[in-house]
């Protein structure tokens, strides 16, 4: 009987003992919240335009983008269905992939088949997941043409995102880029914003448009238009776009498109690491 009465005492102490220490069970850390969905905002860019989707510390994106080169008004439709609607002449290919670095903190590498290599790092500054009005980020870039050993070119921008009537995503961009111009002549810096919005037409089906009007400086040409539509799956986005340019980095942007009589079809495939 005594030693009954001594062992409940005991495994009334412990605890309590436990207690008094400030001893507490270990608690698992609180999921990062950039890891969920933004069906608003599923993806880095639209088309050729970053947005400010953020990269979860730690984790991995990966971007393809993949422009015809065949323009969809050259001959007549025969013309145009013989070739595939241009699957069958050359193409300009990227490659992507971005890291985050830090929570808010991007960086990433884009390699176009021209041999132009764009480094850029992206901060969030402002975060409607946060509950600010508006997304706002800060963007940093460095590119070169013939694998980054010559005609140097930097980015700096601001991306500003809106969401709307919770179907559509809005970005203004304002950018400069140093050096745009190859020439030895003339304005060497561009000046544009880049206007976008993403629409969500059904719950994984989403359309895209964007136009970078070059609005100071260097600039040639006309100003690069895309429209397309995307379907998400999971971690991966699938898009179809029809372009009248093949740009898909800052440096590209600021140089312009040929004009507005040719457009050209592509399509860009990104995978998210994290969902």
């Amino acid at each position: 009987m005594t030693r009954t009465v001594i062992s409940a005492l005991l495994a009334l102490a412990l605890p309590c003992s436990s207690a008094a220490q400030g001893v507490a069970p270990a608690q698992p850390p609180p999921p990062d919240p950039d890891i969920r969905l933004d069906p608003l905002q599923p993806d880095f860019a639209l088309a050729a335009l970053p947005t400010t989707l953020r990269v979860p510390r730690g984790k991995w994106g990966f971007r393809l983008t993949h422009r015809f080169t065949r323009p969809l008004g050259q001959g007549d439709f025969g013309d145009l269905l013989s070739d595939a609607f241009g699957f069958d002449g050359g193409a300009q290919v990227g490659l992507e992939v971005r890291y985050g670095l830090l929570r808010g903190t991007q960086i990433g590498v884009h390699r176009t088949s021209d041999r132009s290599i764009q480094f850029f790092g992206q901060h969030s500054v402002l975060s409607e997941r946060d509950g600010r009005a508006l997304g706002l980020d800060a963007l940093v870039t460095a590119e070169g043409s013939d694998n980054f050993q010559e005609h140097y070119r930097m980015g700096l921008g601001a991306l500003i995102s809106r969401t709307a009537g919770g179907v559509a995503s809005l970005y203004a961009e304002p950018i400069v880029v140093i050096n745009a111009n190859p020439f030895d002549t003339g304005d060497q810096t561009t000046f544009m914003v880049g206007l976008g919005a993403r629409v969500r037409v059904r719950p994984t089906v989403y359309a895209i448009g964007e136009i970078t009007p070059r609005v100071a400086g260097f600039d040639p040409g006309a100003h690069q238009i895309s429209f397309g539509i995307e379907k998400r799956a999971g971690g991966h986005l699938f898009q179809i776009n029809f372009s009248n340019d093949f740009a898909t980095t800052l440096g590209q942007l600021a140089g312009g498109a040929r004009d507005y009589d040719n457009w050209y079809i592509g399509f860009n495939i990104s995978r998210k690491f994290f969902q």
